[in-house]
């Protein structure tokens, strides 16, 4: 039997290593307080195999009351597997705030807040704050971290910070457990858009550790794993 070239076993041990993830990975629907700034941030989240479709994300740049029960319509209308609401506390007032949380656990959706705005998220890549920070601070601190003008709308963002997002979960989670018990609507500055970001973290480790093993068995039981604990990691109300 002839040998087969170097060639020809890297693609039959790549070949040996890509499993059939059509109809088995899960599908989140993001809908967005702002229209520009938090969807440009998680369309630009990198997850092998996800369609369009299936990591939908939407910037409807309504209040959060509204965007919650936008995001129940939907849920009803659509069989995504996880709904997740991403807003600001602003300068909503406190019972809206509170209402809207409510409203969406209430609903098995997922909330990622910040007090007061999303900027909050970004500036915990560089450091730990635990100190209010009004909106108005927000674009000049990261203009200076940046080292460049900061752009609500910048399309850029995400990669820029990706290189720090694990210091950004570890400061975000060690701010938000200071907090005991949790008041969102009162506790600036406090944020839980890195439970958002985790869960579409570890979905990747799934999807990359099938893809690695190329052993699709492998893929499913790290799925099941998935979804039995995504409630559970992915929410502090749980």
């Amino acid at each position: 039997m002839a040998k087969r070239s170097r060639t020809e076993a890297r693609v039959q041990s790549y070949s040996e290593r890509t499993v059939d993830t059509r109809g088995i990975l899960p599908s989140f629907l993001i809908i967005c307080e702002g229209k520009k700034t938090e969807p440009n941030y998680f369309k630009a989240f990198r997850i092998p195999d996800l369609s369009v479709e299936q990591l939908d994300v939407i910037g409807l740049g309504d209040n959060t009351l509204s965007l919650v029960e936008r995001a129940k319509e939907r849920k009803e209308q659509s069989n995504y597997n996880y709904v997740w609401c991403v807003f600001d506390r602003d300068s909503f007032p406190s019972g809206q705030f509170n209402a809207s949380i409510t409203s969406a656990y209430n609903n098995d959706i997922h909330v990622a807040y910040s007090n007061e705005a999303f900027e909050l998220w970004y500036l915990l890549h560089f450091h730990f704050y635990n100190t209010g920070i009004s909106r108005q601070d927000y674009k000049s601190k990261l203009t200076k971290l940046l080292k460049h003008r900061y752009e609500k709308n910048s399309t850029t963002i995400y990669e820029e910070l990706k290189e720090n997002q694990h210091s950004a979960i570890k400061n975000a989670n060690t701010l938000l457990v200071q907090y005991d018990p949790n008041r969102p609507e009162k506790d600036n500055p406090s944020t839980t858009v890195h439970l958002l970001v985790q869960c579409l973290n570890a979905l990747v480790e799934c999807i990359q550790k099938g893809r690695k093993s190329g052993d699709i068995e492998l893929l499913r039981e790290c799925l099941n794993k998935y979804h039995s604990q995504a409630r559970k990691n992915c929410g502090i109300f749980d």
